[in-house]
């Protein structure tokens, strides 16, 4: 398992799960009562329920770069352009917009 924190304009809105079964975002109940509060995607409206998908929900996966910018993270870092919550992980720290990914250090178990 392997989690990111989500952040929108710096505040730390949600946590990015991929898991077994997929992927599940949730926001947190502290950003959710904040009064500045948005929601990181129209496809991912403000709610308490967590969201579910056996793959990479598209906002997160049109946060990847393409291209040749793709090329270079993969190259460079070698990952594979299927794991897609790597790539995430590694090139979307820093990203153009107003959301932002980071790694949760010490969330991935190793499967034997």
């Amino acid at each position: 398992m392997r989690q990111a924190n989500v952040y929108y304009k710096s505040q730390l809105a949600g946590v990015l799960t991929e898991n077994d079964e997929g992927y599940e975002f949730s926001y947190l109940s502290d950003y959710l009562s904040s009064e500045n509060a948005k929601p990181v995607s129209l496809t991912l409206p403000l709610q308490e329920q967590v969201f579910k998908s056996r793959v990479l929900f598209p906002f997160f996966d049109g946060l990847i770069p393409e291209g040749w910018l793709l090329d270079i993270a993969t190259r460079n870092m070698d990952i594979s352009i299927l794991d897609r919550m790597s790539l995430l992980l590694v090139c979307c720290k820093d990203c153009i917009g107003a959301v932002s990914i980071e790694a949760i250090q010490g969330k991935e178990e190793n499967h034997v």
